[in-house]
């Protein structure tokens, strides 16, 4: 039976945690693969504007080349935002009939999880996996993939635009993309 790892988030950008967090998911659960789902617009985001879709996509491809079991997956940027798991979960299901599915969430997720659209099916459908970076492990029922990872895309947007460097805080292939592309010139709250 193929086991996948569903990864969705905005990724803007994407960073070295994202990356040893989905590395450790793959590891320690056995997963097949980990396929990247960029978001086009998170639902409980809705205030932030991301980096344009096609700039995510760039720097998610140029992060995860080298990984012969990370892929990235565009089907949240061709639907109409906002982007909602349930719909993402469903495609996967339905291209992929009979794969055992684990979404991958950050544990800054955990709080509002039980808020997504349609949860209830999503919890059937899937074994969700809490991704923490952090030394406090969150109450929950679900599995967890701990590192501590001090890391965040919000700081490294910051850091760009304050003109200091995220050398070590994303692959250099992600840094080249940030920086051609002029990304992240405002600092974000």
């Amino acid at each position: 039976m193929n086991r996948i790892g569903i990864y969705g988030g905005t990724f803007d950008p994407i960073h070295h945690a994202h990356l040893i967090l989905a590395r450790e998911a793959l590891e320690k659960l056995g997963l097949d693969e980990v396929v990247f789902v960029p978001a086009a617009i998170s639902p409980h985001k809705l205030e932030h504007v991301p980096a344009p879709g096609a700039a995510r996509v760039e720097m998610l491809a140029a992060a995860i080349a080298d990984e012969a079991r990370f892929r990235l997956d565009e089907l949240e940027l061709h639907r109409p935002p906002p982007s909602f798991t349930i719909d993402t979960v469903e495609a996967f299901r339905q291209s992929k009939p009979g794969a055992e599915m684990y979404y991958l969430i950050g544990s800054d997720n955990l709080p509002r999880v039980h808020t997504w659209r349609r949860f209830d099916d999503l919890q059937r459908l899937v074994r969700f996996v809490v991704l923490t970076r952090g030394r406090e492990i969150p109450p929950c029922d679900y599995l967890l993939i701990q590192r501590q990872v001090d890391i965040s895309a919000t700081d490294i947007r910051n850091r760009v635009a304050t003109g200091r460097s995220i050398r070590y805080l994303v692959p250099s292939a992600v840094q080249q993309v940030i920086r051609r592309q002029q990304l992240y010139k405002e600092p974000t709250r």
